[in-house]
């Protein structure tokens, strides 16, 4: 699920903590955890509604004025349910704290090289992706994807995977090396 910028601020503040969705069937279930820009939104409950049961409260807590200001961004589609969301603020994205965590174990290193290698499945390709993300920090993703001889979605992908695991971290244009990323980097030299 897609979120406004306003929407996230408010949620986070415990401000607002409804959505609207109009789908052919739920794209998101209770328990499912999100991460945002401003941290992790986990949903509370998914129930199909009809537009005359939205609630002024429902409005209110999904950031709106009106209920026909509501109903006019979600645009003109008319097919599907209409779903009300509930969500709450789930805390900060836990890749934060765990890409500032340079001093790696021996069991964080074998942790990460055996994660790396199940990644790598058809043909090694992490190693050389993080070092030409810690020689080229802020560069666009297609220019890196271009060095690599990777389309860009492709190498995005590819790099969202090691961000998972805390060795990189996007920035706004671009991407660097993590603390984590550079511990580990250090680490595969003396290996």
């Amino acid at each position: 699920m897609l979120f406004r910028e306003d929407f996230l601020a408010g949620l986070r503040k415990g401000e607002l903590r409804t959505a609207f969705r109009r789908w052919t069937q739920p794209r998101v279930k209770p328990g499912t955890r999100m991460r945002t820009p401003v941290g992790v939104v986990e949903v509370v409950s998914v129930e199909p509604i009809m537009d005359i049961e939205i609630t002024g409260t429902d409005v209110a807590n999904a950031g709106y004025r009106s209920k026909s200001e509501l109903m006019k961004d979600l645009g003109s589609i008319t097919h599907g349910q209409l779903f009300r969301i509930r969500l709450k603020y789930g805390g900060e994205d836990p890749r934060i704290q765990l890409r500032e965590d340079a001093d790696l174990t021996d069991e964080d290193f074998e942790a990460i090289r055996k994660k790396l290698k199940g990644y790598e499945r058809g043909g090694a390709w992490t190693r050389k992706v993080l070092n030409l993300i810690a020689s080229n920090e802020a560069v666009r993703a297609s220019k890196l994807a271009d060095k690599m001889g990777m389309e860009k979605y492709a190498f995005k992908h590819r790099v969202r995977q090691l961000k998972e695991l805390g060795l990189t971290e996007s920035l706004e244009v671009g991407y660097r090396i993590s603390p984590r990323g550079r511990g580990y980097l250090d680490r595969l030299k003396e290996a």
